[in-house]
């Protein structure tokens, strides 16, 4: 097991952007994928998005489960079913695309970067069925490809009262993280170094939920956001001057 997990620097890097993902996803729904998906692009590509999917899943189910009486419930129905069919399209395009990794740090920056620009213009889409439907498939192609499923979602409860739109975003995301896993190893994608990396990592996701405990009395995700923006973008920005380069 130890011989699949990267070097010593590597690990830290993976774990210390796991942690602060973690930290961000508890407080506002979001925001795994989007710090720690750049960060581990950049120092260790070939884990994912497999390896981030499988810690996702602890992050979402340990989040989702501080607040479940704050879950709108009657959301989940179309925005599961969206993600699950997302999840199974983007899943046959992986497998057809396996072998061109050359183009994913730049689909993860680029990705990571359309978020950060929808999560700024403020837009207003009124929350239906149909919506939903709309957002959980857009969430799992994006999520399934590169463990940044949250954008879609975010930008439908961005003016929900906080604590229902993180609960409910936190439900999205466990169950998001979950299908896009199984869609995956029904195509093969799922193998050894992927789970050694999560579990290596795995730690900081208690790390980070207990750090997130005093903060979540304290910080408003208004501002919280502008910092986890930042640090998203700037992973995003080295990892495309690393792709381009």
């Amino acid at each position: 097991m130890l011989a699949l997990i990267p070097d010593g620097m590597t690990l830290v890097i993976c774990g210390c952007a796991a942690f602060i993902g973690t930290v961000v996803q508890r407080l506002t729904g979001q925001g795994f994928g989007m710090i720690a998906a750049p960060v581990v692009a950049l120092v260790a590509p070939g884990y994912l998005p497999t390896a981030l999917l499988l810690v996702g899943v602890a992050v979402g189910l340990s989040s989702a489960a501080f607040d479940l009486s704050a879950v709108v419930r009657r959301d989940l129905g179309p925005g599961f079913l969206g993600r699950a069919l997302g999840a199974f399209i983007a899943a046959a395009l992986a497998a057809r695309l396996a072998d061109r990794a050359d183009l994913f740090g730049a689909v993860v920056a680029c990705v990571v970067l359309v978020a950060i620009v929808l999560s700024l213009v403020g837009l207003r889409v009124r929350i239906s069925p149909g919506s939903l439907m709309l957002a959980g498939t857009a969430a799992g192609i994006m999520g399934t490809l590169t463990a940044i499923g949250a954008p879609p979602m975010a930008l439908l409860y961005q003016h929900v009262e906080q604590r229902r739109a993180a609960a409910t975003q936190n439900v999205f995301f466990f169950f998001g993280m979950a299908v896009s896993l199984l869609a995956l190893w029904l195509q093969g994608l799922v193998a050894m170094h992927h789970l050694a990396l999560a579990v290596a990592i795995s730690p900081a996701v208690p790390l980070g939920l207990a750090a997130s405990q005093p903060l979540a009395r304290r910080v408003a995700r208004q501002s919280i956001r502008p910092i986890a923006l930042a640090l998203a973008g700037c992973a995003a920005g080295a990892l495309l001057l690393k792709s381009l380069a």
